[in-house]
């Protein structure tokens, strides 16, 4: 499916070892993911090259600017099709990962991925703003991350309340960051957090990637995260 001394060559720039049996994975990951996205939209994504990129080599950068240490608690919020989780899983097998999605053939999926590739991830099909509230999952996480195209204003909101207090939020964004920064200041302070650092690294194919690093030193106050419609109608 995929080129496996391509993505071995790409992260080998960052890097990152990869093993034999993690090539595989990987590229049983691609299979998986190409197959079930005939029956359920997890990407428009389906050539090799593309994969490797834009899904394997962007989700493994958050490796390079974040320094995760041996058995770290991660929580992918709003994961989708696994992504950074699922590439973080497969290469840190040390990392105690939770997916959450609020679809649940998404969950259906990504246990698929799981059970197939023998990594240890607990997947939870919840919304992100009613697992921020519940008590399972609120401030129990040594990181919370999350690869998505809404703003970092309202993705501050949906992820900070899963932090532990001395743990990090990280956002993986586009190049052009400063804006949203300078938008989601009021709400990263109000959720308890602050702006530690923004790593810019670049792809393979030249695509620019910020990494935001964002601490949690104290507890987020309990009415946060709201539900969807406020967050959306009222951002913080």
């Amino acid at each position: 499916m995929i080129n496996k001394d391509f993505l071995q060559s790409a992260l080998a720039k960052y890097e990152i070892d990869i093993t034999q049996m993690q090539l595989d994975q990987f590229d049983l990951y691609a299979k998986l993911l190409v197959e079930w996205n005939e029956k359920i939209n997890l990407t428009s994504i389906t050539d090799p090259d593309e994969i490797v990129i834009k899904h394997f080599v962007d989700s493994l950068l958050l490796l390079r600017a974040a320094n995760l240490p041996q058995g770290a608690s991660l929580i992918d919020v709003g994961t989708g099709a696994g992504f950074p989780s699922t590439p973080l899983a497969i290469l840190r097998g040390d990392l105690q990962i939770t997916q959450l999605d609020s679809l649940n053939k998404r969950i259906l999926f990504l246990q698929e991925v799981s059970d197939q590739l023998g990594l240890p991830i607990k997947t939870v099909h919840i919304r992100a703003e009613e697992g921020g509230k519940s008590a399972e999952f609120r401030e129990k996480y040594d990181y919370a991350t999350a690869r998505a195209v809404a703003n970092l204003q309202t993705l501050s909101e949906y992820c900070i309340p899963f932090v532990k207090l001395g743990g990090f939020f990280i956002a993986l964004k586009g190049i052009e960051i400063e804006e949203e920064l300078c938008s989601a200041k009021r709400a990263i302070q109000t959720l308890g957090a602050q702006l530690e650092g923004v790593e810019k690294l670049q792809l393979p194919n030249q695509d620019g990637r910020s990494i935001v690093l964002i601490k949690k030193i104290s507890q987020t106050p309990q009415k946060y995260p709201r539900m969807q419609g406020k967050i959306k109608k009222n951002p913080l």
